[in-house]
């Protein structure tokens, strides 16, 4: 690593993982434990101010001003719904007027204490894969976050958590605006430092990272043994129908997809999810579900059947309660570990495949062809 010069652009230490930010110490000639304190400061306080970091002498704190800096995302506003599901807007730092969104999904036990404190969290700006039932992928892709822009959100909302509730959160699923794994960097590194004791010490296993199925990326999380769980967007159980609604699946189809969990399974003997998003009339039948369950045979795992929340100019509709009790009870039957997932936030444009910035910006990238 090379620090930056007065005359070039100061260093960012939230672009550094722990290593990096080990190295960039070392080369200022500080002790192995600077590196540590500045970690804190970043990730468990929250602090992009040198002169609050008040463990740092005058003349470090100076020197640091002078070669990095510590850029952080910008709360914007946010929304909140009937059912307390709160929605988040943040502006990006850079050249254009980026934003994502993140959503905060809290369940509360009956005397209204806070239970778990859920963090749906984004990766990118909008999304490549083009699905069409979701309203990211109708924007198209920008960009890509940085590991500290997801980092970000989650600090803000953690910090709000606290003073709201009186407690941290409790799980982050990577599921809110892009591809997860189209960032595969910049997602470990951010479910790194979050569960870095020295950061917000999240267990792993309240971690969840999901795919529309990049098998490439699945694999190389089974290889690099990362501990999070692992989600993937299903939403139909057979080729013509996921190529229809899911662009991805043309390239990768459901037998590569077989490949990469039972691989990913092989490794690390833990289960995976499936995210099934239940449209009327279209991926519902008893005959879809035998088709579920079949894929289900695949590796361990349990599915998650989710109630879509409808999206404007999209002609997929939730299915209706008598289709959703069929689905279910051939599943059952099936042996199937299988939940229901009630909409949360739709009044709000919160829910699953609603996340999108509808302020008139133009199209991004897309291998949606039409």
């Amino acid at each position: 690593m090379t620090i930056q010069t007065d005359t070039d652009e100061k260093t960012n230490l939230k672009s550094l993982t722990k290593e990096e930010l080990q190295e960039f110490t070392e080369e200022l000639g500080l002790q192995s434990f600077r590196s540590d304190q500045l970690f804190q400061w970043l990730y468990q306080k929250g602090v992009h101010n040198f002169d609050e970091m008040t463990n740092l002498s005058k003349d470090l704190r100076s020197r640091l001003k002078e070669i990095a800096k510590v850029p952080t995302i910008e709360y914007a506003t946010h929304q909140e719904s009937e059912d307390g599901t709160m929605k988040f807007l943040f502006k990006l730092q850079g050249e254009k007027d980026h934003k994502v969104e993140a959503v905060l999904i809290p369940d509360f036990y009956e005397d209204g204490a806070a239970n778990r404190l859920t963090v749906c969290v984004s990766s990118q700006v909008g999304c490549v894969f083009g699905c069409s039932f979701c309203a990211t992928g109708k924007m198209g892709f920008f960009r890509s976050l940085t590991h500290g822009e997801i980092v970000d959100q989650v600090q803000y909302i953690d910090a709000l958590c606290e003073e709201r509730f009186g407690k941290g959160i409790t799980n982050i699923v990577y599921m809110g605006m892009g591809e997860p794994l189209h960032n595969y960097k910049a997602v470990v590194n951010s479910a790194n430092i979050i569960t870095d004791e020295l950061s917000i010490g999240l267990s792993p296993k309240r971690i969840t990272v999901s795919t529309v199925g990049l098998t490439k990326q699945i694999k190389k999380l089974a290889d690099e043994r990362q501990p999070f769980n692992l989600a993937i967007s299903l939403h139909a159980a057979n080729d013509e129908k996921r190529d229809e609604i899911m662009p991805i699946n043309n390239s990768m189809g459901l037998d590569k997809l077989k490949e990469a969990v039972q691989h990913y399974y092989d490794k690390l003997h833990r289960p995976i999810t499936y995210e099934y998003l239940l449209f009327d009339e279209f991926n519902d039948s008893p005959e879809d579900a035998q088709q579920l369950a079949d894929i289900v045979q695949w590796a361990p795992s349990k599915v998650n059947i989710i109630m879509y929340n409808d999206v404007a100019g999209v002609a997929l509709k939730r299915a209706r309660e008598q289709r959703l009790d069929a689905f279910m009870q051939e599943l059952v039957s099936r042996n199937v570990t299988a939940t229901v997932r009630r909409s949360r936030g739709d009044d709000i444009d919160a829910g699953c495949g609603q996340l999108a910035i509808k302020e008139g910006q133009p199209m991004g990238k897309t291998i949606r062809k039409n």
